[in-house]
């Protein structure tokens, strides 16, 4: 553990004791610092940066550094909080406001663990349990339960499920801002096994207010012959721990999620098939994606591979022109980088079926190499050898066309 300040009482806590007892890697360090005032730390050199409650930087380290603080709520959200830093806080106090028993463990200069709640027990049986009732007054902290299920595979304990779920029916996951959501959102994909970031929040029942178009694809039929899970919300969780396992990048797991949204609202009478279910999944991602204000590289992916997971399933039965023109839809001339995380989120998708899981994917390889083919017309040149300028962009098509039906007469 890095040396403390000397002079000051000053205690390691939360997720860096954490991962430390589950011998995981500690990126960063965080402190509290008992006794001690906003005055005093400064004079020690520390930079101020908490505008709602006394944070600060150490001057060699940059590790923050908290008062020990107690919070009070004042009003509805996450924001609606009334802090109390004062030098008689002790470590209890400040400790009693954290989230989760596992989070709330402390760890002193000599190494010794100051865990008043169990956290180390927690730990070791995978639960997440909260501190206190006052885990209530933060709707945030259902977003980082799911995370931290999502993360390590831990379970909720059910007395904080039962707590969880009343706090959405008293409406507190409606303070939490976009921005917040995003956040915790893109993190929760992240994580090793991100379906459990939506199962839990779909358990307790915040996924319905967050992601009401992820939630309604639960117990939506499918084919299944195609499908065998034949949910959708199953095959969608699927599809998701598949790009964790191949550690795919958040656009691609955005895009994961998203990619089947409109079977949710397919018409009874048509199930289990869905027919045209890419247009209303693009007008579903489009939705999210506004209300959330998802990055614009995260949207843009996850409207393409909505739009053209499907065709590239059935890549092999396209004709060369069709092929084209899905190159030029998904901008390969520009982006080639992103045709190739369309491609991924398409593995994800055919490995998201029960007893698929590790199957081979050829169309990957074949649109690769269509798309290689036609990247190699040089358009300059055509462009200089065409005597009617109007043309040249026809005429560069069509070779892109001619490429392209070489690599499929070559794998016929």
């Amino acid at each position: 553990m890095p040396k403390r300040c000397e002079g000051l009482k000053t205690y390691c806590v939360g997720g860096a004791v954490r991962d430390r007892l589950l011998g995981l890697p500690v990126k960063d360090h965080d402190w509290v610092v008992v006794g001690s005032t906003p005055e005093e730390m400064v004079a020690r050199g520390f930079t101020p940066v908490g505008a709602d409650f006394p944070v600060f930087l150490h001057p060699d380290t940059h590790e923050e550094y908290a008062l020990a603080r107690t919070e009070r709520k004042t009003a509805a959200g996450y924001k609606g909080f009334n802090i109390y830093a004062s030098p008689d806080v002790t470590l209890e106090q400040d400790l009693l406001r954290r989230d989760f028993t596992v989070n709330a463990i402390a760890q002193d200069d000599d190494g010794n663990l100051i865990d008043p709640h169990n956290g180390q027990a927690d730990l070791e049986a995978g639960v997440l349990r909260h501190v206190s009732d006052a885990f209530a007054e933060d709707p945030v902290r259902i977003l980082r339960g799911a995370r931290f299920a999502a993360r390590f595979g831990f379970t909720i304990a059910p007395e904080t499920m039962d707590l969880m779920r009343a706090m959405v029916a008293n409406g507190e996951v409606d303070a939490l801002v976009p921005e917040r959501v995003w956040q915790e959102l893109s993190r929760g994909l992240m994580e090793r096994h991100p379906s459990r970031f939506f199962l839990t929040l779909r358990e307790c029942g915040a996924l319905k207010r967050i992601l009401p178009e992820v939630d309604a694809l639960f117990g939506v039929p499918q084919p299944v012959h195609y499908h065998p899970e034949v949910d959708c919300g199953v095959h969608v969780m699927m599809v998701l721990d598949d790009t964790a396992k191949l550690e795919r990048s958040l656009e691609v797991r955005f895009a994961a999620l998203g990619h089947d949204l409109g079977k949710a609202t397919t018409p009874e009478e048509t199930l289990p098939r869905h027919i045209g279910h890419e247009q209303r999944s693009i007008d579903l991602v489009k939705a999210v994606c506004e209300r959330l204000r998802v990055p614009g590289d995260c949207r843009d992916l996850a409207l393409l591979v909505a739009q053209y997971h499907s065709h590239i399933h059935r890549a092999k039965s396209l004709r060369p022109d069709t092929i084209v023109k899905l190159f030029d839809r998904c901008d390969l001339w520009r982006k080639p980088e992103r045709f190739a995380l369309i491609l991924e989120a398409c593995i994800s998708d055919a490995h998201g079926r029960t007893g698929h899981e590790e199957d081979d994917y050829p169309q990957a390889r074949f649109m690769l190499s269509c798309a290689k083919a036609a990247q190699a017309v040089n358009a300059g040149d055509i462009a200089r050898a065409c005597a009617d300028k109007n043309l040249i962009a026809d005429k560069v098509r069509e070779a892109r066309i001619v490429a392209v039906e070489a690599v499929v007469k070559a794998r016929s």
